[in-house]
């Protein structure tokens, strides 16, 4: 295989989409995909129906590996982990690696593919350990430093569509990879041989439960034992794998188990309640909200699949108001503001506060108001968990970090833990999570973000829209005088080159443009920062509304998508 993926990469306009598939079927150990791709090539019109199986294949990046399940190298499937996972053992083995520990979540094939990577792990003369079920990525990403691995893989793809799936590597600092690890792997996987030709064995360890009993021990642990526990909350793991272990921690954290929604509690590959199972999609926690009306709740925490992010939802206007979801810069403002005034009430200062380039600027105020460090990093928890002397990390796209001793990485259940821990000491006041952040505006500004996500079938459109901004960049956006635009690509205030654009405004508002680097996706951040005069945030709201709605309108428009 290494030979025809060679002679493809050398020249795709001349490749036999026919003769590649026919090399791949005489490798694939799996049965389904083989029947797959006998029925493709049996097909009226083989070439056409195999083009985007064969024509590229799935890259492996700081995010490992990530898409849709199927037959051929531009999918995700038995093949195409069992390479990657040779060549992660490549790398490895040149830096002395004794031990591997191996996670996965509920979706489909994601047992499959975690066998088949401690089959090569243990073939090639390292120690595999497995996890004993579908399990959040949080607790592989506490594994692989309480267990003292040199390296962690997870089976999932997060939150993406059902029909995806997905291969993350950390290495033993509990962080995921960044350069120049990724192209280093990357190179080995291209150097795998014949999958013959690599080893494979049985033998691994299943890791036992006190693995995930270390893991909830050390989650609980997140919430002072003096702090207000009595609220009520209800909970929808999104037909993921974080109900068990999130009760759990609840439990041993000593709430109140929280209501879980039942439509969505069991783990579900096929997620058949959300059309996406993301809860920043719309829709997706309509059974969460419509549930907590039922239940009389305080709030609703929704993780996604692998619960390592989580959502958050408050009723605005007692106890018969409507239910409003937080923004994860809101989620993130009330997490730093909390953590730091714990901080300085326990008597322990320094400590930094990090965030991406996408997400508030509001996390920088918090900082300097606390006497506490500032970095922003690029998107990605893979940056954000290496800030050095990191005390809280968070990226709005629900991604939270208030342990990072304990997980260096976004955790869903230990960053819920400490939202109950506010909303029970707020409700002791009697005060929610809402006035906390009208409190926060008060004192630094209203800071109010937005995103526009454009997904496309045609991944060309994307960098082609990038590069029309970036060779013609608009003089104003949302009737706001563009004071400097920021190429990311040539690297920018110090941090790796990365692609997007960064739009700096006047009034202190921001656009980011960038490509997703797990979807098809164009994604577009916005902030504006509005002063509350005399207190009054529900008027600021309205200035910042009509601010980001222009932003959004001006920016789509100069995007030429729709």
């Amino acid at each position: 295989m290494a030979d025809w993926a060679h002679e493809h990469r050398q020249s795709e306009d001349t490749v036999d989409v026919l003769e590649l598939a026919r090399a791949w079927l005489a490798e694939d150990p799996d049965q389904a995909t083989r029947g797959e791709l006998q029925a493709l090539l049996a097909g009226p019109d083989p070439a056409a129906a195999l083009g985007d199986r064969f024509v590229g294949r799935l890259e492996f990046g700081t995010a490992g590996l990530r898409g849709e399940l199927g037959a051929g190298p531009n999918r995700m499937n038995r093949l195409t982990v069992l390479r990657a996972t040779a060549g992660l053992v490549a790398y490895l083995r040149s830096r002395v690696a004794k031990r591997v520990v191996i996670g996965y979540d509920a979706r489909s094939r994601s047992a499959d593919f975690a066998r088949d990577a401690a089959s090569v792990v243990t073939g090639a003369g390292l120690e595999a350990v497995v996890l004993p079920r579908p399990l959040p990525t949080p607790v592989l990403a506490f594994a692989v430093r309480h267990l003292s691995a040199d390296a962690g893989i997870m089976i999932t793809a997060s939150h993406n569509p059902a029909a995806d799936n997905g291969y993350k590597v950390y290495l033993g600092d509990g962080s995921q990879i960044v350069p120049p690890a990724d192209a280093e792997i990357s190179a080995e996987i291209d150097a795998v041989g014949p999958i013959m030709t690599v080893p494979q064995a049985e033998g691994w360890t299943e890791a036992g439960d006190d693995v995930v009993e270390a893991y909830v021990a050390r989650a609980a642990a997140v919430v002072p034992p003096d702090a207000p526990r009595d609220l009520k909350i209800v909970y929808t793991p999104l037909h993921g794998v974080g109900r068990d272990t999130a009760l759990a921690a609840f439990a041993r954290a000593g709430f109140a188990e929280p209501y879980v929604v039942p439509e969505q509690a069991e783990p579900d590959p096929a997620f058949p309640t959300v059309a996406f199972p993301n809860p920043e999609e719309p829709g997706a926690m309509d059974l969460a909200l419509a549930a907590a009306g039922r239940e009389q709740a305080d709030v609703v925490l929704a993780n996604d699949p692998d619960a390592d992010r989580v959502a958050v939802a408050v009723r605005s206007g007692g106890r018969h108001g409507r239910w409003t979801v937080l923004r994860g810069d809101e989620v993130g403002a009330l997490l730093a503001t909390h953590l730091a005034r714990r901080a300085a009430h326990e008597g322990r200062s320094g400590g930094v506060l990090a965030t991406s380039i996408v997400s508030s600027s509001l996390l920088g105020r918090i900082a300097a108001a606390h006497g506490m460090g500032f970095a922003e990093t690029l998107t990605g928890f893979k940056w954000i968990s290496r800030v050095p002397g990191l005390v809280f990390g968070y990226e709005e796209a629900l991604g939270y970090c208030v342990d990072p001793e304990g997980v260096r990485d976004k955790d869903g259940i230990t960053a819920a833990l400490v939202v109950a821990e506010i909303a029970a000491s707020l409700k002791a006041q009697g005060r929610s999570l809402l006035d906390l952040l009208d409190e926060i505006a008060v004192e630094h500004g209203l800071h109010a973000t937005d995103q526009l996500s454009i997904r496309v079938k045609q991944l060309s459109l994307i960098p082609a829209a990038v590069e029309r901004l970036r060779a013609d960049p608009p003089e104003r956006l949302g009737g706001r005088a563009v004071l400097a635009v920021d190429d990311l690509s040539a690297g920018s205030d110090g941090l790796p080159p990365t692609d997007g654009l960064r739009f700096r405004l006047e009034g202190g508002a921001r656009v980011v443009v960038r490509p997703s680097g797990t979807e098809p996706k164009l994604k577009c951040y916005f902030e504006v920062v509005a002063h509350v005069s005399d207190g009054d945030v529900d008027a600021a709201s309205r200035e910042t509304a009509e601010a980001l709605a222009a932003l959004r309108a001006d920016v789509e428009q100069a995007l030429q998508l729709g």
